[in-house]
């Protein structure tokens, strides 16, 4: 039986694969994050499964590699976090769960802004202490206002959809616009012109680091309500906050942060030194931070699951790869590294 090396597992973490896996795999659960100083717990292991905040360096891999193993599969959408040239040049396959529950995120998104937007986590905390006051709660309607929708993926068109729901006119922004979406498509500076919601479901990658800077947030209307449940890179932190202070951006809802790997998925609330930044965006009546949980559904779970197994099952079968990450996939042109319309796939894997 093929023993798996499970990273940074959480009880849902072991709930779903224990169901799903039904004992195929011998799957080895730790807590820890994966890094250079965990690699003694991959000795014996056919496969590792890692999650979005772990630091895949070449350190990473080649610790990996040395042991034999040649298959890291990711339970996540999200792959900024792998060194994709030390994999190809190691020899290291990776595979990902690009799709697990885009209404999750979608919805969660929208929960955000709807939250942010008629200040309910402000009026939840003022009638836990009887306080029934109105006063600062006022909202928007957000029927006719424009939401801005900066990535069309699978997340960001149920995101648009849900906006349409809504009554809400929708502007899209691509770098692989899609002329069959239905969607109004737009330049990158249109929307952030146009927009009274601006919410982002784009990929984190060299191009798009720091998308919103304090250049882009000038171009935006004043007192934007401003979303983030995709990556926390795609946002310099301190031009938002800045904005925030400022009332350029009128709220913002962050279910992702720049710097979140050393905070987000545990228990903080006991460390007196902490991050300045985001203990001032957490302290803001303006501001909801979540912690990147916007994937946490029992069906996202289930799916998580499953495509990780499936993924695996492929590789040691010899089946094609159809959730593969590649550097030369990258390289070749291959939007996002979709291994599908890359050139260099031969029987189904990149070679």
């Amino acid at each position: 039986m093929k023993k798996i090396a499970f990273f940074d597992s959480k009880p849902y973490d072991r709930e779903s694969f224990d169901r799903v896996n039904n004992g195929r795999y011998e799957i080895k659960y730790f807590e820890t994050r994966l890094s250079s100083a965990a690699l003694p717990l991959l000795e014996g292991c056919d496969a590792v499964c890692a999650f979005v905040n772990a630091e895949i360096d070449r350190a990473v891999i080649e610790g990996i590699t040395q042991r034999g193993i040649k298959v890291l599969a990711m339970r996540c959408a999200g792959y900024n976090n792998v060194d994709f040239a030390a994999a190809y040049e190691l020899g290291l396959t990776v595979v990902r769960v690009p799709a697990y529950s885009p209404y999750a995120v979608a919805e969660h998104a929208m929960a955000l802004l709807m939250t942010l937007n008629r200040r309910l986590h402000k009026a939840a905390m003022r009638t836990r202490d009887y306080n029934f006051s109105l006063v600062g709660l006022t909202g928007v309607d957000l029927h006719g206002k424009t939401a801005g929708v900066i990535g069309t993926g699978k997340i960001g068109r149920v995101f648009c959809d849900i906006c349409k729901g809504l009554g809400m006119r929708v502007l899209a922004y691509d770098v692989y616009p899609n002329p069959e979406s239905g969607l109004e498509f737009v330049s990158f500076e249109r929307l952030l012109e146009e927009s009274d919601v601006i919410s982002l479901h784009c990929p984190l990658t060299p191009a798009t680091h720091h998308i919103i800077n304090r250049e882009t947030i000038s171009k935006m209307k004043d007192g934007v309500l401003f979303i983030n449940t995709s990556r926390g890179g795609l946002v310099d932190s301190d031009a938002m906050l800045e904005a925030l202070r400022e009332g350029k951006l009128g709220g913002a809802g962050l279910d992702v942060y720049e710097e979140e790997s050393e905070w987000f998925y545990e228990d903080r609330s006991s460390i007196t030194k902490q991050n300045k930044t985001l203990s001032l965006l957490v302290s803001m009546p303006n501001v909801i931070v979540t912690s990147h949980q916007a994937f946490l559904t029992h069906e996202a779970l289930e799916n998580i699951a499953t495509t990780t197994l499936e993924n695996l099952d492929a590789y040691f079968s010899g089946l094609p790869l159809v959730n593969e990450i590649c550097y030369r996939c990258m390289g070749a042109g291959a939007p996002q590294g979709n291994v599908a319309m890359c050139p260099n796939r031969v029987n189904g894997r990149c070679k």
